[in-house]
């Protein structure tokens, strides 16, 4: 039963961090036109802090040797992790949220074949199915929404879900590896590279409150439940789950802001909500 109860954890973490990063446009909407590079310096401000705090509490005397012992793939991890942190923001900001939402739904075709290449993980015949027909609710909730002008945008949403492939399949590989240390350390640097780039100007106490929820949400929270839970499932599966925040991400802005995501996105919703109902009910019953 242990592997059971272990499954059943690892999609709990992911269900749950899903729901809270689903809210990061939301955030970001809720923020107007404040420059990219101060919502990114402070949501990694912020969510740093937070880290810290869940690591003390955590480790405690041992909360240190944590955060400094990573090791070498801790090291190799925090660069990637700053750059899903980044390039997610700046995608959302050049770009439509359908955009990125559509290359953020080939995560588990990333995920599935980075660990199949680094570990030789089958990603197993309905993981590529469901995955499959996901994707195909994307396309129809989406629609064609790509334009030229959209290139940089979708080239950056492309390098955040290939990054964050990375880290799930490390995750699962270094069961050992600490990701809240890594993402503390991913934050720092994310912080002090769009500190450097942004004007530096303090926003109001509105936005300031804004970005720091922001922070603690998504970056303290929701980056260490993900790849927590991680350790438990597939790669792909993680993937699979974790799309849910295409679905759950337009209702945030539904639903603070009267925006009708319209009926293709209702389609396609509940394509790939049958997808996963599909394929969470058969694992089980197997």
């Amino acid at each position: 039963m242990a592997p059971v109860r272990g499954r059943a954890y690892g999609i709990t973490l992911i269900a749950i961090a899903t729901v809270l990063w689903s809210t990061a446009g939301l955030f970001v909407r809720s923020l107007g036109d404040l420059d990219v590079w101060t919502i990114q310096a402070g949501r990694a401000l912020f969510g740093a802090l937070s880290l810290i705090v869940v690591i003390a509490v955590d480790r405690r005397r041992a909360a240190a040797r944590t955060i400094f012992g990573i090791g070498r793939a801790g090291w190799i991890a925090v660069p990637l992790s700053a750059i899903s942190m980044i390039t997610y923001i700046a995608a959302v900001k050049l770009t439509t949220v359908a955009n990125v939402l559509i290359c953020y739904a080939t995560l588990p075709f990333f995920a599935a074949g980075m660990a199949w290449i680094a570990m030789r993980e089958q990603a197993g015949r309905r993981t590529v199915i469901a995955s499959a027909v996901a994707l195909v609710g994307i396309v129809v909730m989406a629609g064609a929404a790509v334009g030229p002008g959209d290139l940089a945008g979708v080239a950056l949403a492309i390098a955040m879900t290939a990054s964050f492939a990375v880290l799930v399949v490390m995750a699962r590989r270094y069961p050992r590896l600490n990701m809240g240390a890594v993402n503390l350390w991913a934050a720092l640097l994310c912080f002090a590279v769009c500190w450097l780039l942004s004007p530096r100007e303090i926003p109001s106490a509105l936005d300031t409150a804004i970005i720091a929820l922001f922070g603690v949400v998504t970056t303290g929270l929701a980056y260490l439940l993900f790849l927590t839970g991680a350790r438990y499932i597939r790669s792909g599966e993680a993937g699979l789950i974790g799309i849910l925040d295409v679905i759950l991400g337009p209702l945030w802005v539904w639903w603070a802001f009267g925006e009708n995501p319209g009926i293709p996105a209702m389609v396609g919703g509940a394509i790939v909500l049958s997808a996963l109902v599909w394929y969470l009910t058969r694992r089980d019953r197997a």
